[in-house]
């Protein structure tokens, strides 16, 4: 295989220059938008020197993967590096929020969290969870606002075929009162109640004491309900995780007065954590990290910030794509990965960009995408269906029950706990030797359409080596890369495979491909 000077060296102030003019660009004034003076204060507060600017490609190949899960394509790519519009990262920002991959892509993170699965040890069925996906993917392309979905998740009743919220209250550990209170701690507050004092925890789990299920006459159906059974005819005591006791008639659903406190305007705790997790989701690190370990002596790094988004989402009305934008905009967003400074503090401060691998679903699908490929996946539950239909994106699959050799092997979570702990994106030695030497991998390239017709262009020419690098890293390739390539080509050592194949290979094995940065 053909063996290119590393062209991700990730390395920090001694990077060398050509690495740096790739994913570097010169100057920037600070502050950008309203983000930024609240980490800039940290950075001189603690004498951090910032990373310098990230380059064009670096933030149109980071933007695309963060905000679609999706990579941009070899035009895509040409076009915005092209473009000498001062404000085009402004205008892909907003093109990039309007795409029909950003419900996908963000309703399979909060399939993540809501544990949306088939089989055991959620055990959904694949009716209820493809139904669950579906109200999640179009909540997520209606741009629903986040108080609107956590309400209507946290007092949905009726069929977990017909009334798709209502499986929230069955993709749970537990089905007891203190199983849901703890699964709406996680998803909602941020927080892992499992560690709260019992007494505690069983205050915020009578509110979930009257939830019932029942079996109806089709085959795997039930209905969650209110089961005003349960209740006596006095008042259920419940007491809010503030310690604030409230007293619910026996006549209404304890889990609405749960949602009106959680979700009131001058409640911390939900917006709190949604605007954690949504820096989290963006930056690759939490202001508190983890995303769902809020408590008090896990305190945020920068707790000004974290308080500006809260009150910035709930102002907004809790509207997830504003919130969104204004971090994109934001010139921390927008920092190089090569660090400029070795404190410990500046990753914690976010002085440079957080490195991290590809997601397995974002992984495969960029491979499928470059190569002009499709993937299998299956379940082992034939209900639709066994194989998922050819041309399915990782990304839009509707269950975690279905997956795939290759899912498995790159830390796709199996969305037992809906905890971020379950995705696992540290690189293994059999994800290295799989992405090497797999015939899985080998045949993609090898039968790529892609390829082929790009060496219809005159073979491994300095224009077919611009087509790779645009394809495969989003970014136009440097001199010496050009030259590299083409002397490998006109050594003669290739073997019964094209030296372009041996380029697209080389580069799909790069750390520059692997990692989100």
């Amino acid at each position: 295989m053909l063996l290119l000077a590393s062209p991700a060296a990730f390395s920090g102030p001694s990077t060398a220059k050509g690495a740096a003019d790739v994913f570097q660009a010169p100057g920037y004034a600070w502050p950008i938008n309203r983000i930024d003076p609240f980490v800039v204060a940290k950075w001189r507060k603690s004498g951090i020197t910032p990373a310098a600017n990230c380059s064009d490609a670096v933030f149109l190949r980071r933007v695309y993967l963060g905000v679609i899960g999706t990579l941009p394509t070899s035009s895509e790519a040409r076009e915005f590096l092209l473009d000498d519009d001062p404000d085009k990262r402004r205008k892909l920002i907003d093109r990039l929020l309007d795409r029909p991959e950003f419900a996908d892509y963000w309703a399979m993170k909060w399939g993540d969290v809501l544990r949306v699965k088939a089989e055991f040890p959620i055990i959904l069925w694949p009716n209820a969870a493809q139904a669950y996906t579906h109200w999640i993917r179009q909540s997520m392309r209606d741009n629903k606002p986040l108080d609107k979905f956590a309400r209507e998740l946290l007092t949905a009743s009726g069929s977990n075929f017909r009334v798709p919220p209502s499986n929230f209250y069955r993709a749970v550990q537990s089905k007891t009162s203190r199983g849901i209170a703890q699964a709406v701690a996680l998803t909602f507050m941020g927080t892992r109640a499992d560690k709260w004092p019992e007494q505690r925890l069983d205050g915020m789990a009578e509110f979930f004491s009257q939830v019932g299920y029942k079996s109806t006459g089709e085959w795997k159906e039930e209905i969650v309900f209110f089961n005003q059974a349960r209740a006596t005819t006095r008042p259920s005591h419940g007491v809010f995780p503030d310690g604030t006791a409230m007293d619910v008639p026996a006549d209404r659903d304890p889990r609405q007065a749960f949602a009106d406190w959680l979700l009131a305007p001058g409640n911390e705790w939900f917006a709190r954590a949604m605007a954690n997790r949504a820096w989290f989701w963006l930056m690759g690190r939490g202001i508190v990290q983890e995303p769902d370990d809020i408590r008090p002596d896990n305190p945020p790094s920068n707790p000004e910030l974290l308080k500006y988004l809260q009150e910035q989402l709930v102002a907004d009305h809790y509207d997830m794509k504003r919130l969104f934008r204004l971090i994109l905009n934001s010139q921390t967003y927008q920092l190089s990965c090569i660090r400029a400074d070795d404190k410990a503090s500046a990753e914690a401060q976010f002085a440079s960009y957080p490195i991290r691998r590809l997601e397995a679903e974002v992984f495969i699908d960029a491979l499928c995408q470059i190569t002009g490929s499709s993937e299998d996946y299956s379940t082992e539950t034939p209900e639709p269906y066994t194989f998922i239909p050819t041309g399915t994106r990782a990304i839009a699959l509707p269950d975690g029950s279905i997956s795939s050799a290759f899912l498995d092997m790159f830390g796709r979570p199996p969305r037992d706990t809906g905890m971020q702990s379950e995705r696992n994106n540290l690189a293994t030695a059999d994800q290295r030797l799989h992405l090497l030497n797999s015939n899985h991998v080998r045949r993609k390239l090898e039968q790529s359409k892609w390829l082929q017709s790009v060496l219809m262009d005159n073979g491994l020419s300095r224009a077919a080596i611009t087509e790779v690098y645009l394809t495969i890293l989003s970014r136009f390739p440097t001199e010496s890369e050009i030259q590299i390539a083409m002397r490998y080509s006109e050594s003669g050592v290739v073997q019964g495979r094209e030296p372009l194949v041996d380029l697209a290979w080389a580069l799909l094995n790069s750390a520059e491909f692997a990692y989100q940065h």
